[in-house]
């Protein structure tokens, strides 16, 4: 009977940690890439006026624009810049011309 109590406890407890482990995974709250815009990034972004190039095809995260397409460096943040793509403002990858977000 001890050794039936004692496996039968050594199971639960088994059980539990696995639920307990599952819990405690942190799992990535942005899967489709997206990423976490910072505030002063978005503020600065909205306030420019810059001229909207016309663009064919969709624009959206993960597009490439094209190195010809004029590009803009947000002042003292590093990784960010900006240009406006058929009147809207996409934030991109300074070295790969790559859309990051797209502001609305």
């Amino acid at each position: 009977m001890r050794k039936t109590m004692l496996a039968t406890t050594a199971a639960v407890l088994t059980a539990c940690s696995a639920a307990f482990a599952q819990g405690t995974v942190v799992i990535d709250p942005a899967p489709t890439g997206s990423i976490v815009l910072p505030g002063e990034v978005r503020t600065y972004v909205m306030e420019q006026q810059v001229p909207s190039i016309v663009y064919e095809g969709d624009v959206v995260v993960g597009t490439t624009l094209p190195e010809t397409v004029e590009i803009h460096e947000v002042p003292n943040v590093d990784g960010y810049a900006y240009t406006v793509v058929n009147n809207r403002r996409v934030i991109v990858e300074p070295q790969t011309h790559r859309v990051i977000e797209i502001l609305e």
